[in-house]
């Protein structure tokens, strides 16, 4: 299993560094050439990798941290792509309804990434608290995931634990996803709750 996170701003890097810490390789990629952040990339760690874009969307999972509105742009980069996940950290908040037509934010990101699996997940965490880390005073940080795939639930669950933080599963994308997602001027009753789990 090979992964990618696709954006590489503050919510980009502060993912980059969940995998650095943990030894696991990952590719970073933007629009840019990789070049042109390959110093950030490697003040992270020597396993993230500054990929083009058509080189990162090769991975199995990929983490979707972009601007909302510049989705449609990474989502051409692939005629169908059928066989990967993508995790959804992306927040519509300034977007009306209206122009989602009605849809979860979720619903419609994964209508332009045809064939995919989606899984909304890792965006309710303002970036700072993010790349804190998930090990807070002997617990750890929950994140929240919702799909319309079983399977691909599980599969980015097992990865949140392999990045040390607690997964709780919320169910579909048009239930669980909407206290998970923003759009219009609202923001979901989970997004900024930053909650600790302990054993």
């Amino acid at each position: 299993m090979n992964y990618a996170i696709i954006g590489f701003g503050n919510v980009g890097q502060a993912l980059a560094k969940a995998f650095a810490r943990e030894g696991i390789e990952v590719s970073v990629a933007t629009t840019r050439d990789p070049q042109s952040f390959a110093s950030e990339a490697a003040a992270i760690g020597p396993r993230i990798i500054p990929k083009t874009l058509a080189g990162a969307v090769k991975a199995d999972v990929i983490f979707l941290a972009v601007r909302f509105e510049a989705h449609t742009d990474v989502a051409k980069a692939l005629s169908s792509w059928k066989g990967k996940t993508i995790i959804d950290v992306t927040n519509a908040y300034g977007v009306p309804p209206e122009d989602l037509g009605g849809l979860p934010s979720s619903k419609f990101i994964e209508a332009a990434f045809t064939g995919s699996k989606l899984v909304k997940g890792f965006n309710h965490l303002v970036a700072p608290t993010l790349g804190q880390g998930p090990a807070v005073h002997g617990g750890k940080r929950v994140v929240f995931l919702s799909s319309d795939y079983e399977d691909a639930a599980a599969e980015i669950s097992e990865l949140a634990e392999m990045l040390g933080f607690s997964p709780i599963k919320l169910g579909g994308l048009s239930e669980g996803g909407l206290v998970v997602q923003a759009r219009g001027d609202t923001w979901g009753r989970l997004i900024f709750k930053d909650l600790v789990k302990f054993d």
